[in-house]
């Protein structure tokens, strides 16, 4: 696996995972949405008014930022140990670990809390659902490259 299949795979099934968080949050399904958590986060960062489009933008370029690198990361991973990319039980254990990250690291960060909770209850279950849409969409795009 290069390191260009690992950032196109990331770019792909962080574009899915966008996704679903935006259908699920318009829809009413979710209480979070990933592209808007990571936008206003970027605009208190910077200092930014946080505008509907500004939020998006940044948001948007920051989640697929974020993906690439993580799949960047796996092409790095697969490589030092010498498994199968595309592998499931590879990736499980994997995007187990990115879920793990953004409830106990990227939320509280974002000021979210922990576990997402100031959003609500189940936002750990829910960054689960879209994870798993990461992992499947993740393993898709490199069964297909």
């Amino acid at each position: 696996m290069s390191i260009l299949e690992g950032f196109t795979a990331g770019i792909i099934a962080g574009a899915f995972m966008g996704a679903a968080s935006e259908a699920g949050y318009r829809l009413g399904w979710l209480k979070s949405n990933l592209v808007t958590i990571d936008g206003e986060f970027a605009t208190r960062l910077m200092r930014l008014r946080a505008t509907p489009l500004r939020v998006y933008a940044l948001g948007t370029a920051i989640h697929l930022a974020t993906s690439a690198i993580f799949g960047i990361l796996y092409a790095g991973i697969v490589h030092l140990f010498d498994v199968s990319a595309e592998s499931a039980l590879v990736i499980l254990p994997y995007v187990v670990i990115l879920w793990l990250g953004m409830l106990f690291t990227a939320l509280p960060m974002a000021g979210v809390g922990l576990l997402g909770r100031k959003l609500g209850r189940y936002v750990w279950v829910e960054q689960l659902a879209i994870h798993a849409v990461f992992g499947i969409a993740f393993w898709w795009v490199l069964s297909w490259l």
